[in-house]
């Protein structure tokens, strides 16, 4: 099954970066879409079909949270696993963040077998 993948990142690079990833690991994709920040993700997902969603936390417009948020509360898109790719290392907060909506949480910098790891684990291919 080829997989529609939205990576949400504030950072041109960090997308750019973690979609090498995605191609070099030989995850099968149909589209992997870009957004800089979660408002963006919002209407990019009213119009794409979208699989899995890899987020950061800290944006500028809308974060990472308040897109889960709104995302849980739209019947279209609250089934949509959100992966968060972070720097965030602070337990607590990782497990408020799924506590919250979050589906995983994916600690950057990562290695490609990690990244490989978290779309099996949450999209099942």
């Amino acid at each position: 099954m080829a997989l529609n993948i939205l990576i949400v990142d504030d950072s041109a690079l960090t997308r750019k970066a973690i979609r090498r990833v995605i191609d070099m690991v030989g995850v099968d994709t149909e589209q992997v879409l870009e957004a800089e920040n979660g408002k963006e993700a919002l209407e990019t997902l009213e119009t794409e079909n979208v699989d899995l969603v890899l987020a950061d936390l800290n944006m500028p417009v809308m974060d990472g949270m308040e897109m889960i948020y709104h995302m849980r509360g739209n019947e279209s898109t609250k089934h949509i696993p959100v992966v968060i790719v972070s720097t965030e290392s602070s337990t607590t907060r990782i497990e408020r963040l799924l506590a919250d909506g979050a589906k995983d949480y994916l600690h950057k910098p990562f290695k490609p077998e990690q990244v490989r790891e978290i779309i099996t684990r949450n999209v099942g291919v």
